[in-house]
């Protein structure tokens, strides 16, 4: 599981991302993969992830720009438009979407994993923990974090097992602690990543009449 964080689109960044793991400190590369249906999207957005599965993103960009310039806090398009920037090498700009879309919809976990992905990419791996714990703040439940944090754990371990090595050449047990820790960043991608829909933010509260 190492071998992996999970991006969501649907974002994941949205289904789910397979990375290539290599030892640390170099950090993943990353691919997002955009379910077939997408319950709650319009068809326009719809379109859209079906544009940025195929690699049609100038395409998708028409659309999903269309979509904000309709409604410029529709979190869907948002979203997507950030999974585009981090698909098409725009990290900054992908960063500073999923930022914004934390500071209006903070419920949302899914933003958050997205930035810890481009954090983690970079080998920020300490922004990539903030981050996820922050998802994990926002919704308990977010199975996608947990297993992310875990991987960026894994990494922070690995990385502190090979300075321990790098400092005492005899230390035997930080040696087979990062021999195990290595032999999990060579397991194979699932085949199995979860594709989780794309955020949407719960309703507002119906205020109750007054009696």
């Amino acid at each position: 599981m190492l071998d992996r964080l999970i991006i969501v689109l649907t974002l994941v960044l949205l289904g789910g991302v397979a990375f290539a793991q290599q030892a640390p400190p170099p950090p993943p590369s990353a691919g997002t993969t955009v379910p077939a249906v997408t319950p709650g999207l319009t068809p326009d957005l719809a379109e859209a992830t079906r544009m940025i599965q195929d690699g049609q993103y100038l395409s998708a960009r028409v659309k999903i720009d269309a979509a904000i310039a309709a409604n410029a806090k529709n979190p869907q398009a948002r979203f997507l438009r950030g999974v585009v920037e981090a698909d098409e090498n725009e990290p900054d700009s992908a960063l500073a979407t999923f930022q914004a879309l934390t500071e209006d919809f903070p419920e949302l976990p899914e933003p958050y994993n997205n930035m810890a992905v481009i954090w983690a990419q970079r080998g920020q791996y300490e922004k990539a923990r903030s981050a996820l714990e922050s998802a994990i703040a926002s919704n308990p439940n977010y199975a996608i974090a947990h297993e992310n944090l875990g991987d960026i754990y894994s990494r922070l371990s690995g990385a502190e097992y090979d300075r321990a090595v790098a400092i005492d050449k005899t230390n035997k047990s930080a040696q087979a602690k990062l021999v195990l820790v290595r032999q999990l960043y060579a397991v194979a991608p699932s085949s199995n990543a979860p594709v989780l829909a794309v955020p949407v933010p719960k309703p507002a509260a119906t205020p109750k009449p007054k009696k």
